[in-house]
């Protein structure tokens, strides 16, 4: 049995290591996080496509000059590719994952990671981030443009990977395994279809 002080510390490090121990081995958190990323990228990416009207965004505007054109086959091709992203983030994230899965709002807490980190903060100077507002000519509607997607992809993300890590469930593993083959079987096919309209103009 444990013993307790007054100050409760013997407690409070209890939980840590009852925590910790909860803490699952890398390759099935890579796979969690590989997942939920590419799931959630996909979703995100068509919702924004259709309500944002992507297609106008992509051949006219500000950001047409650096977007590939809608047509191109790498623009399918992408949610199949988004593995590679989501193995960065498991290594990234998994010597501090204990920080942020099982603390109370541990989504928010790795949300706030990615918000600050990777969206506003990031070191380059893409559309939404603050260095893209001081260095780029693009407007502050255009800046503001892409972050519901941003935002609600990695909301989603840090939602869904804390609570996997949580109660994690085979059926959650299945569903994982079909939701990314079947991303990956629609971007081949789109990246087909792709390949046959710019060979036929």
């Amino acid at each position: 049995m444990t013993p307790v002080s007054e100050s409760g510390a013997e407690v409070s490090i209890a939980r840590e290591d009852q925590t910790s121990r909860h803490l699952p081995r890398f390759r099935a958190f890579a796979w969690r996080v590989v997942a939920l990323h590419m799931v959630t990228y996909f979703l995100a990416g068509i919702v924004a496509f259709f309500a944002l009207d992507y297609r106008a965004v992509f051949e006219s505007g500000p950001m047409s000059g650096f977007l590939r054109p809608i047509d191109s086959i790498w623009i399918p091709i992408g949610p199949s590719l988004q593995w590679v992203r989501g193995l960065l983030f498991a290594v990234v994230l998994y010597p501090i994952a204990d920080s942020f899965l099982f603390k109370k709002n541990g989504w928010l807490i790795l949300w706030g990671l990615f918000v600050g980190l990777a969206i506003l903060g990031t070191c380059a100077a893409p559309g939404g981030s603050l260095e893209g507002v001081i260095y780029t000519r693009l407007s502050l509607k255009a800046h503001l443009f892409g972050l519901p997607e941003i935002m609600s992809q990695t909301l989603l993300f840090s939602l869904g990977l804390v609570a996997w890590c949580r109660r994690p469930a085979r059926w959650m593993n299945v569903l994982g395994i079909i939701a990314v083959v079947l991303i990956v079987l629609m971007s081949g096919l789109g990246a087909l279809a792709a390949a046959g309209l710019s060979r036929n103009p």
